[in-house]
């Protein structure tokens, strides 16, 4: 009994090789960021391909004592393997959810921004609901949360929400986030208790090393500072230490306010800022190949790609993966792994879909 099929261990043998070469020659860490990609990757394979060879000595260990149970009639000793190969599948099923991650921006952090879109009052409700959702999810899953910038709702709920997560997997995890949430309910705020639909845009990018990412003339920035609004003590509630930043040429206006200081709010700006630009350039590239290959028709930027329905039923469903679940305040309360795995999975199927066409 050999696991196989997603792991496809002898390619990934010939990768290590392949990357092991290049991780030895003394050239590579003249540019430190491919160096450090070079070496992630060599120790995530790494890692697979151990746990892929252990998991295999284990089922290769249990078939035999299984086999000798049989014969010998033992109950015992066959619940006790039983038992065993249970905890082999959750083993399996760990090794699988590793093998899903495999872009090149994975490993990042992210910095998760929520905003409301269209739908008034309701919208600002809606995007404050999806921050409180993604705050529990990420807490669950004990990924580290600060929350740089919040844009308040005149009425309620906010106009928009940054934080930036750091912990395994953060940008592979939270990237099927990415686009626009839509939800139908009986509007709390309706005196006539009409059914109202809302929408909520969530963008997620990796978070870049400092020698990553692109270049930004100063030129094309305008820098405003104003006073903290949120939580930060008198001394942040007393200065102008928020920074808002404008990149003219593409109009992306990013903002934070969680530091104590001028100086940094400003430097977490910026790294937003060139965060968002190189995941507008990766995009702008994308199209291109999309343009090339013709319309796919499957989740553009800034498309709709996930509905939340509470009346006149309820359910969350996913419309690129097609995944459903009915118990829709336990998604808002933050169980998302059904809809991160849909992802994870659609992604790697549409990623070996490319390769075929491409060979």
């Amino acid at each position: 009994m050999k696991p196989g099929g997603f792991f496809d261990v002898d390619r990934k043998v010939e990768d290590l090789a392949e990357l092991k070469e290049r991780a030895a020659d003394p050239g590579l860490w003249d540019d430190p960021n491919q160096g450090r990609k070079v070496t992630q990757r060599v120790a995530a394979l790494e890692r697979t391909i151990e746990g892929v060879r252990k998991l295999e000595s284990s089922l290769d260990d249990a078939e035999v004592l299984l086999d000798l149970s049989d014969e010998a009639s033992d109950p015992g000793v066959r619940a006790e393997v039983l038992s065993e190969l249970g905890a082999l599948q959750r083993v399996l099923a760990g090794l699988e959810r590793e093998s899903l991650y495999f872009d090149e921006y994975d490993e990042h952090n992210a910095i998760l921004s929520v905003h409301a879109g269209a739908g008034g009052v309701d919208a600002q409700d809606w995007a404050e609901i999806l921050t409180r959702m993604y705050q529990r999810f990420l807490e669950e899953n004990r990924f580290s949360v600060t929350v740089e910038d919040v844009s308040e709702g005149e009425e309620a709920g906010v106009k928009s929400v940054t934080m930036t997560v750091r912990g395994e997997h953060a940008y592979g995890t939270l990237e099927s986030e990415r686009g626009t949430h839509r939800l139908v309910r009986i509007s709390p705020f309706d005196s006539n208790s009409r059914r109202h639909t809302s929408f909520a845009g969530v963008d997620v990018v990796p978070e870049l090393a400092d020698d990553e990412g692109v270049e930004i003339s100063s030129d094309d920035l305008r820098i405003d500072t104003y006073r903290s609004q949120g939580a930060g003590g008198q001394h942040v509630n007393k200065t102008d230490s928020a920074v808002r930043i404008t990149h003219l040429p593409t109009g992306i206006v990013v903002q934070c306010q969680n530091e104590r200081s001028q100086l940094q709010n400003r430097t977490r700006a910026m790294a937003i800022l060139k965060a968002r630009l190189a995941e507008l350039s990766r995009q702008e590239r994308l199209a291109q190949i999309d343009e090339i290959r013709g319309e796919q028709g499957e989740a553009a930027w800034g498309r709709q790609i996930r509905s939340y329905v509470m009346q006149p039923y309820q359910m969350v469903k996913d419309l690129r993966t097609d995944v459903e679940v009915g118990n829709i305040a336990g998604v808002l309360d933050g169980d998302l792994d059904p809809f991160i795995d849909g992802y994870l999975r659609w992604r790697r199927l549409q990623h070996e879909n490319l390769r075929t066409q491409g060979s």
